[in-house]
């Protein structure tokens, strides 16, 4: 079913995909730089996992699939990828208070993301004043907020991003390479998973969710819930006679 969505998609099948035809998906564009997009958030995503306590669950759950999907990535790499790989480290150590010290490859998406961003805002954009959309509710104001602040930090930063060189585009069957070894459906999906994930790491700190409770529950209160408590056994086939 994923490969023909893809196929029709794009109509006809090519060796590459063309970035931002749609997907087959409703609203869920083809991606432009997939592989460097999910390595960038799944290195973020452990490094925000490595302040959790180790015995914590979500924590040993998270970071084994985490683990897993970025063994899968790297070994589809798309041509020309060494390559590009000594320009962008290259270009990455001669900017260092735009990428950070230490920054390396896996790190970059982000900005790359950023800068798009900027672009396409700068591209639809016809002169006219914003109207405001109706949102309603804390939580709409506060993603509106957030909106809000990654859309100027994309300003203050893009004119020094203009020049970063994406990394080379996996071909259409390197893609569905990951995508079958992963199981998450369009590699486009894994990337909202990834960031919805990536964000929720930030709610599980804040939360502290590891700790006990400060109230403990009732005795008894999860019994109701406990596995093959209200449900008869499986009866025994009756048997034959001789």
């Amino acid at each position: 079913m994923k490969s023909t969505i893809r196929l029709l998609a794009t109509v006809k099948s090519e060796k590459f995909l063309t970035a931002g035809n749609p997907t087959g998906l409703t609203g869920l564009l083809t991606h432009p730089a997939p592989r460097s997009q999910l390595l960038s958030l799944y290195s973020s995503t452990l490094s925000k996992l490595s302040q959790l306590p180790t015995q914590s669950v979500y924590r040993q759950s998270a970071e084994a699939i985490t683990k897993h999907r970025i063994s899968v990535l790297e070994a589809v790499k798309p041509a020309g990828y060494e390559e590009w790989a000594k320009r962008a480290q290259k270009h990455i150590s001669e900017n260092p208070e735009i990428f950070g010290e230490g920054a390396d490859v896996a790190k970059v998406s982000v900005q790359t993301r950023l800068t798009t961003e900027k672009n396409k805002l700068e591209t639809e954009w016809d002169g006219e004043k914003d109207i405001p959309s109706a949102l309603e509710g804390s939580r709409m104001e506060a993603e509106e907020d957030a909106r809000t602040r990654q859309i100027r930090r994309a300003g203050n930063q893009g004119s020094q991003l203009m020049d970063w060189e994406n990394e080379p585009p996996l071909e259409a069957s390197q893609i569905a390479e990951i995508e079958d070894k992963i199981g998450g459906g369009l590699i486009e999906e894994i990337i909202q998973v990834a960031e919805g994930e990536h964000q929720l790491v930030d709610i599980m700190l804040e939360s502290r969710s590891w700790e006990e409770l400060e109230e403990k529950p009732p005795k008894g209160q999860w019994e109701y819930f406990a596995r093959d408590q209200h449900t008869p056994g499986t009866q025994e086939p009756p048997k034959g006679k001789n």
